[in-house]
């Protein structure tokens, strides 16, 4: 019994693997997807998270936390950015996140940054939220090799 249940667990894992290695195929992403739509966004993203980090070192950590709550359960869709409405609690208020995720006002100002470097082309807010949470950890690694 302990076997086939092994047995399946490596199925299990050997058909997610395949899958996901599928799926990244067909869905071509790419890493400068900006790149003719934008091609300023991913340098204003950097240029506000470092603004942030040297003004709040301790904001990487709270930007990538940020991050790290928006994937957890239903995948990267920047919905950790939801307020609350009259019929709806948005994440930041949920339990886990309130008074517990900070960084949303650096994300809103990365937001309005790009809006006016991108002149009206749309910058996906999971892409916002996934950027500064790699921009941090460089910014925090450079700043600390160099600074501290």
């Amino acid at each position: 019994m302990a076997r086939s249940r092994k047995v399946l667990s490596f199925c299990f894992i050997q058909i997610t693997a395949f899958s996901c290695l599928f799926f990244m195929a067909i869905s071509q992403l790419s890493p400068d997807f900006y790149s003719d739509i934008c091609p300023q966004a991913l340098p204003t993203i950097r240029l506000v998270v470092y603004a942030a980090i040297v003004k709040e070192p301790r904001m990487g950590a709270s930007l990538l936390r940020l991050h790290f709550h928006d994937c957890f359960v239903n995948g990267c869709d920047a919905s950790v950015l939801l307020d609350d409405t009259q019929s709806f609690t948005g994440e930041k208020t949920a339990g886990p996140n309130n008074n517990s995720l900070r960084g949303f006002d650096v994300i809103d100002e990365i937001k309005a940054a790009v809006n006016l470097a991108c002149f009206g082309n749309i910058v996906s807010c999971a892409d916002i939220l996934a950027v500064a949470a790699r921009d941090s950890i460089v910014a925090v690694s450079f700043l600390q090799v160099n600074f501290f």
